[in-house]
């Protein structure tokens, strides 16, 4: 069984940058697909970033796209996510969840495994 541990989020202002880690341990993390989601108070757990198992295939939500950045490590059993150019629309618990697959999946029943979670805040 493999456990992610989140690490990176806090409070910033808007138009500021935060990087979000997500450390992997417990199941080979380069056989599979990484995610980054997120949730606002009193909305449901959306899909904010996900990479294939090579990293070379990423999706971005379309409300951070060209602001956003998910890179993985394998060597490190590590996955990042860069957040640039922050909004208070933003502010979210973030957490990062291990796929089924080796394949990207944008869905959340395709992920088996979930990390705790990182508050993010953006003020204005």
């Amino acid at each position: 069984q493999v456990q992610l541990v989140e690490s990176g989020g806090g409070l910033v202002q808007a138009g500021g940058s935060l990087r979000l880690s997500c450390a992997a341990s417990g199941r080979a993390f380069s056989a599979y697909a990484m995610g980054w989601f997120r949730q606002a108070p009193g909305k449901e757990r959306e899909i904010v970033a996900a990479a294939d198992w090579t990293g070379g295939n990423t999706f971005y939500v379309d409300s951070v796209k060209g602001r956003f950045t998910i890179s993985r490590d394998n060597a490190k059993n590590t996955v990042y996510l860069q957040m640039n150019t922050l909004k208070p629309e933003d502010t979210a618990v973030y957490y990062c969840a291990a796929g089924r697959f080796s394949y990207l999946t944008k869905v959340t029943g395709g992920y088996a495994t979930w990390g705790q979670g990182t508050q993010v805040t953006v003020s204005s």
